[in-house]
């Protein structure tokens, strides 16, 4: 159900975005060295954000690695990307490095993004979806959307956001 007021009130919301994405992978970012596109999850996400209109500033595939997640992300956020979308690392695993290096960068957190997200996960998945930790926040005025790495959790995520994004940008500006 949606609001007429909130429909109203998204009507004067930035429609330039500015996005940057970044895959966080091992094996995708040993793949990008070798001129081997793998990265189907990162491509996802510029599609969905494309097709909403949204313009993609940067796009780049890491490893799972904390020093270069944080240079990029402050790279980005140098260069006034609006929202930086991560993908990759949100797991239990030892080498998901991802929430515990971007969360302490936060300003503030976008708890109902994590929140919804899981529940949708449970909806598709069932009990499963206690293993993803996605995540997001605002730091120095850029949103940062953390999600798995799998395609579906990248559709589900987007599917959740990608209406929002400019309405979001709009209150992390103020």
């Amino acid at each position: 159900m949606k609001s007429k007021s909130m429909e109203e009130h998204k009507k004067h919301v930035p429609i330039d975005v500015k996005c940057g994405v970044i895959t966080l992978s091992d094996s995708k970012y040993k793949d990008s060295k070798e001129g081997i596109n793998s990265d189907i999850s990162g491509e996802d996400i510029i599609n969905v954000l494309k097709e909403k209109g949204n313009e993609i500033k940067e796009y780049t595939i890491i490893p799972d690695d904390k020093d270069m997640l944080l240079d990029t992300v402050k790279k980005m956020n140098e260069e006034k990307i609006d929202a930086i979308f991560t993908t990759g690392g949100t797991g239990l695993e030892s080498r998901d490095i991802t929430i515990e290096t971007l969360k302490p960068l936060y300003d503030k957190e976008i708890n109902g993004f994590g929140e919804i997200f899981r529940l949708k996960s449970y909806e598709e998945l069932g009990s499963g979806a206690l293993l993803s930790r996605a995540s997001a926040g605002i730091y120095n005025k850029t949103i940062i959307f953390s999600m798995p790495g799998s395609p579906n959790a990248v559709k589900t995520a987007m599917d959740i956001i990608s209406d929002e994004i400019g309405h979001l940008v709009k209150h992390s500006r103020k």
